[in-house]
């Protein structure tokens, strides 16, 4: 298999290039309609003949593989295409704009096997099971556990979503030729017709691939949260810096594999040369271009590091945080002074499941304040409610 998997994408290439991944893509996908269309005939002709309502649908079934194949190869054509004046992000998300149209195929194929299996459970008639027909699943069985394989480690290998959905459909067809497998034996050695109850199962877990698949491609159409792994790895590569002091506001938006931009707040000491802070900016996103394949704008944040009275603030905010949520952070972290009171002035990053209580943590956080010195402090707190907290 490791060299099966060499010859779609050698080791030494790139996965997050687009020319790799495009040949990688073209390759399973033209294996995927050749392996597909020669189940189909075979399935077909001893589902012809032997009069299986299952037989026949699993070989319908392959020849809707053959035709998401097919649409795999030309996604993967599509979305190495480089980015022109219509389209400045490339065409990466056309990726997941295949995947969706291999759940739309594999559910119509589903939809009409209910139907032609219902009307097989009202109306039973006797199969013909022969030793080809039996010989000609079993082979499918196994073929379609080496595309799962397959299509799961290139998948895995170069972060596609077509790949991945095109694995979890071989899979669930071996499973559904298992189970047609099954209702022909029983067939044949107690002559009990289940045919029709099998074309249902095959049918119902087809329609269930094609959801699960679906909603595998439409989250990152719809815009999920990054992968957390990713914002960890930006994160590292930011900080590896000493001169970096902290970070916050990380975004990362997905313009399909391979295509990805972020932008991220660093906070950078104010005493550090502005050409300097500069030069250190741009190095960092040059490297995290090269390393992570991610077009990154960092913002230069700088921070007063020299006065007291500030630093007790952002300490004791701190440490009345930390014993609210670990999750919650603050940032550009200032102080205004006046006679008889400060504003305390800052953004708090807040999770999802905080938002609701902006008001309460505000008042903790003044309430807590009060308790550094005989000077009244106020809190100024602008919140930013977040899905990502930089690692």
């Amino acid at each position: 298999m490791r060299s099966l998997i060499d010859w779609f994408l050698p080791a030494d290439a790139d996965p997050q290039e687009p020319a790799a991944r495009a040949q990688c893509g073209r390759r399973a996908g033209l294996v995927g309609i050749v392996c597909n269309l020669l189940l189909f005939a075979g399935k077909l002709a001893v589902g012809i003949l032997s009069g299986s309502v299952s037989v026949t649908g699993d070989a319908v079934n392959n020849l809707s593989d053959a035709s998401a194949s097919v649409v795999t190869l030309v996604g993967f054509r599509l979305a190495a295409k480089p980015a022109d004046p219509e389209h400045p992000y490339g065409h990466a998300r056309i990726e997941y704009l295949s995947g969706l149209a291999v759940s739309a195929m594999i559910l119509l194929i589903g939809a009409d096997l209910v139907k032609t299996s219902v009307q097989k459970i009202l109306h039973p008639e006797r199969i013909a099971v022969s030793g080809v027909l039996l010989a000609v699943l079993a082979a499918s069985i196994a073929v379609k556990l080496l595309l799962a394989a397959l299509n799961r480690s290139l998948g895995m290998r170069i972060g596609s979503a077509s790949l991945k959905a095109a694995a979890a459909d071989s899979r669930n067809d071996a499973v559904t030729t298992a189970a047609v497998l099954l209702s022909c034996a029983v067939s044949r050695l107690w002559g009990i017709r289940i045919d029709g109850y099998a074309g249902l199962l095959v049918a119902l877990f087809i329609l269930w691939s094609g959801i699960g698949i679906g909603k595998d491609t439409i989250s990152p159409l719809l815009g999920e949260a990054p992968d957390e792994e990713l914002v960890r790895a930006i994160s590292r590569a930011v900080k590896a810096h000493p001169e970096i002091l902290g970070i916050h506001d990380l975004m990362v938006h997905d313009y399909g594999p391979g295509r990805r931009f972020a932008s991220v707040h660093a906070e950078i000491d104010y005493h550090m040369d502005t050409l300097e802070a500069h030069e250190l900016i741009d190095r960092i996103e040059r490297e995290i271009k090269r390393e992570l394949h991610v077009d990154i704008v960092i913002h230069e944040d700088p921070i007063v590091t020299d006065d007291p009275e500030l630093d007790a603030c952002r300490a004791r905010v701190m440490q009345i945080i930390g014993r609210i949520d670990p999750r919650l952070s603050v940032h550009d972290f200032r102080l205004v002074r006046g006679r008889a009171h400060a504003n305390v002035i800052f953004d708090m990053a807040v999770p999802f499941d905080l938002a609701g209580k902006k008001n309460e943590l505000r008042q903790t956080i003044e309430d807590g304040l009060q308790d550094a010195g005989g000077k009244t402090y106020h809190a100024v707190i602008t919140f930013d409610v977040q899905a990502t907290r930089p690692q």
